[in-house]
């Protein structure tokens, strides 16, 4: 496969997933509100941050509010990594790979694009926000599924499951670090009524709170939630089970072209952390040092996995 087809591909399905987690995010920042005695505007900030846009809303912004947090993390175009930004970068990258996709997967990506820039083309007033979330997820997840019923199963499934799955291990472990640094609201909330509900919140998020209570009953405790959200390799948003399918696919496209690309080294290290690690172990090393190494190997292994498939020749 050309580079440049493997560069459409991988980059097609983490703008998709990154345009979903935004939208994730949205509604969780939305259910934290609730949670408040003393609500604050400025409280979206930490959601921004959870979504790595705060330093360029700052730049376009005097203040934080939650209308133009939420405007800023749908519909701005500076904002590159905003949901209408990130579900036009996946068409573009799907229009120059075209005919790498099935018809029935492009439509898919099309209507998708349609139906959210229609959507996103004015303001979104706050009582429609709720069924603007729901839309864009239903719309991603057509997309998903076209590709896991249409598309066969080589190379090019290959780069768009490594993209989709680099894209969600990164959004779980920062979704993990910023509630504990700043959604909180003060030392004194750990364990209380307070954090019990922020970490549900958190849960649906990542849509696990149903896998959660079926493991570890209907009470999250802070311990539990990150031992889901980073070791369970049953829960499909879990780092543990990202991880590992980033390597399941590197290790496909190592067997297809006869390669042992340092891609894929860094992914089984990764991956084989997440295996022989305890939450003890992780909770006594420290959660947010842990989880910044883990966002800054997903980060190495990105710019590894592009060299080392000659992304852009």
């Amino acid at each position: 496969m050309l580079g440049r087809t493997a560069n459409g591909l991988f980059w097609m399905y983490r703008y998709l997933e990154r345009a979903e987690n935004t939208s994730r995010l949205i509604e969780t920042g939305q259910r934290i509100a609730l949670t408040r005695l003393r609500t604050s505007d400025e409280e979206w900030r930490s959601v921004m941050q959870t979504a790595a846009v705060c330093d360029g809303y700052d730049l376009t912004h005097d203040e934080v509010t939650k209308d133009s947090a939420i405007d800023w993390m749908l519909r701005s175009k500076e904002n590159t990594s905003s949901v209408m930004s990130a579900i036009t970068a996946a068409r573009q990258n799907a229009r120059s790979v075209r005919t790498a996709l099935t018809s029935e997967l492009w439509e898919a990506m099309n209507a998708a694009y349609m139906t959210t820039s229609r959507r996103l083309s004015r303001k979104v007033p706050e009582r429609d926000l709720p069924d603007l979330l729901k839309a864009l997820r239903h719309s991603t997840a057509l997309v998903r599924g076209m590709t896991h019923g249409t598309m066969l199963r080589n190379d090019i499934y290959d780069f768009s499951r490594i993209g989709t799955f680099l894209e969600r291990a990164d959004n779980t472990a920062r979704i993990l670090d910023v509630k504990y640094y700043v959604l909180l609201p003060s030392l004194s909330a750990v364990g209380s009524s307070i954090d019990n509900v922020q970490w549900e919140t958190i849960l649906r998020s990542v849509s696990g709170r149903g896998g959660f209570r079926m493991t570890y009953g209907s009470m999250p405790q802070a311990r539990d939630v990150a031992c889901y959200l980073i070791l369970d390799g049953r829960m499909p948003r879990s780092i543990a089970f990202s991880t590992g399918k980033i390597r399941d696919n590197l290790e496909y496209l190592s067997i297809d072209y006869g390669i042992q690309p340092p891609s894929l080294e860094l992914a089984r290290g990764l991956s084989d952390a997440c295996a022989s690690t305890s939450i003890e172990e992780i909770f006594h090393t420290g959660l947010h040092e842990y989880l910044q190494t883990t966002l800054f190997r997903l980060s190495a292994l990105g710019k590894q996995i592009e060299r080392d498939f000659r992304f852009y020749n």
